[in-house]
C-alpha cells in the first residue's frame, strides 16, 4: 500500500511541476532544501559510535533486546521522510537523526510506517516505543505524549504562482473566502481549525480548512485550483517551492520545536535526549543537517518536553 502511494505521489508531483513549467512561468526562488530531484547520498554516519555511559541510561529490558520500536510516518515530501526511488528505503533528516540516536545508543530501530494522525494514540497505547513524523510540540500534545527535541521547523504558508490574493500570511484573517489545504491530523489543521472564527468575526467570509492523509492529494488539489493555499511545514514547503517553477513559499507562520513522541512517562527519554546532545556536540548533528538542507532549523540543545513557541 505505501509502495504504490509513494509512487503516485511521484506521479502526481511529476504531473504537478510539468504542468507548472508549461504555463510559462519562470523558476522558484532557491529554499534551504537540497536542490534537485536526487537526494544527497554523502555519508554523515559512518563515524557514529556507540556511547556506553549513555546506553546505560536505557531501561534494562531495552539494553537486553537492543532494539527499540519505531512508528514513523513516511511518505511526505523531503527533505523530512521520505521514499527513495526504490519506494522501499526511507531517507530523510528525520530518519537519520533517528538512526545516529539509535547508534550512540547502541540500538537497532525497528521502524513501522504508519499514518501520521495513527502514531501518537498508538503510542498512549503502547503498541510503539518512539514515533517520529515532523511531530511539533505543542502543549496540548504534551498531555498525553512526551518529547526528545531534535530540529525547529514549524507552520508555513505557500501559494501557486501568479495567484497574488496572498503575499503575506501574518493573522489567518488574511485568509477570508479561500480554500486552505493541510494534513489531516497534523498542527496545521487544529490551528486552522481553532482560528476559524476569525474571519466570521471579522464579518468576512469563513475559510475552508480541506484536510489530506497523503501529501500528494494536497499539491494535486492546489494544481488542479480546488485549494488556493498550502499550509504545512516550513523546511517541506521551502523544498517544494525550490523544486516546482510554479510553487512560491509565501512566509513562516510559526516556529515550532519537533521531537521524537514518547508515552508519557516514557523511560526512554534521558537516554534519547542525551544522544542527540552528544550529536550536536560532535558535529554529526550539523552534518545531517547540512546534509538535507536544514541547517536554518539548528536547536543549540535537546530538551524533555519544553514550552510550545509562542
Amino acid at each position: 500500500m505505501r509502495a504504490r502511494r509513494s509512487k503516485l505521489y511521484s506521479l502526481l508531483m511529476l504531473s504537478f511541476a510539468i504542468s507548472f513549467a508549461t504555463a510559462g512561468c519562470g523558476s522558484a526562488g532557491a529554499g534551504s532544501g537540497p536542490s534537485g530531484s536526487a537526494a544527497p547520498t554523502v555519508d554523515v554516519l559512518g563515524s557514529v559510535v556507540k556511547d556506553d555511559a549513555l546506553a546505560a541510561l536505557l531501561p534494562e529490558a531495552s539494553r537486553q533486546a537492543g532494539v527499540v520500536k519505531f512508528a514513523s510516518s513516511v511518505g511526505s515530501t523531503p527533505p523530512s521522510s521520505f521514499y527513495a526511488e526504490d519506494n522501499k528505503t526511507v531517507q530523510g533528516v528525520d530518519i537519520e537523526i533517528a538512526a545516529a540516536v539509535g547508534q550512540v545508543l547502541g540500538l537497532r530501530i525497528d521502524r513501522e510506517v504508519a499514518s501520521f494522525e495513527a502514531i501518537l494514540p498508538a503510542l498512549s497505547s503502547g503498541k510503539y516505543e518512539v514515533g517520529t513524523g515532523n511531530f511539533g510540540v505543542t502543549e496540548a500534545r504534551k498531555k498525553t505524549i512526551d518529547f526528545v527535541t531534535y530540529i525547529n521547523d514549524g507552520q508555513g504558508f505557500a501559494v501557486r504562482k501568479g495567484d497574488d490574493r496572498v503575499k503575506e500570511v501574518k493573522k489567518l484573517d488574511q485568509l477570508c473566502g479561500l480554500k486552505i489545504g493541510t494534513g489531516a491530523g497534523t498542527t496545521f489543521e487544529a490551528t486552522l481549525e481553532r482560528e476559524k472564527h476569525v474571519c466570521p468575526d471579522a464579518g468576512k467570509p469563513e475559510y475552508q480548512v480541506l484536510s489530506f492523509s497523503d501529501t500528494a492529494g494536497i499539491y494535486l488539489g492546489l494544481q488542479q485550483q480546488h485549494i488556493d493555499v498550502i499550509m504545512s511545514t516550513i523546511n517541506g514547503l521551502r523544498h517544494a517551492a525550490s523544486e516546482q517553477p510554479n510553487l512560491v513559499f509565501l512566509n513562516e507562520f510559526k516556529r515550532l520545536d519537533v521531537g521524537f513522541a514518547f508515552k508519557k512517562g516514557s523511560p526512554l527519554t534521558p537516554a534519547f535526549q542525551g544522544a542527540v546532545n552528544k550529536l550536536i556536540k560532535d558535529g554529526t548533528y550539523q552534518r545531517i543537517l547540512e546534509k538535507w538542507g536544514t541547517r536554518d532549523s539548528a536547536i543549540p540543545e535537546s530538551q524533555i518536553s519544553p514550552p510550545e513557541h509562542t
